[in-house]
């Protein structure tokens, strides 16, 4: 790569509150995850925004209003964090599956690293963050 090229290391996305939202993020995603050389871990992100943007869509959108997507590469490339930003209220939580729903926060707190709720005025912030495999780990 050239020496003074450098990748961004945070993109946002804005989007409105429709179904299509969600498969335009995954393609947004999975080209900021390969910009960054993330790929190991792509699938556990894809199917994580896939989840918050369907639930943010789902439970914190209000009519009229629309949803932030931030992707961030942190700690010298070594931790990717996904953040929904929306204006609803509530607090999201881990619950039992009923019938075909309620799996999507089951899914991130078996993907991701961790994740979390963070306050926003309004609505809330929900993240989930996934760390780099280290090469010293997969040589042992």
């Amino acid at each position: 790569m050239n020496e003074t090229m450098q990748l961004s290391l945070l993109r946002e996305r804005f989007c409105r509150r429709e179904r299509r939202s969600v498969p335009a993020l995954r393609e947004f995603t999975r080209e900021a995850v390969t910009d960054w050389g993330f790929g190991a871990r792509l699938d556990d992100v894809l199917v994580c925004v896939s989840e918050l943007a369907t639930n943010a869509l789902l439970h914190g959108v209000p009519p009229g209003r629309g949803y932030l997507v931030r992707l961030r590469l942190e700690a010298e490339g070594r931790s990717l964090s996904v953040e929904v930003h929306d204006s609803g209220g509530g607090v999201p939580a881990v619950r039992r599956p009923e019938g075909e729903s309620g799996r999507g926060l089951l899914l991130v707190d078996a993907l991701a690293d961790r994740w979390g709720v963070g306050e926003r005025d309004p609505g809330k912030v929900v993240w989930c963050a996934f760390t780099r495999p280290d090469p010293a780990d997969r040589e042992a």
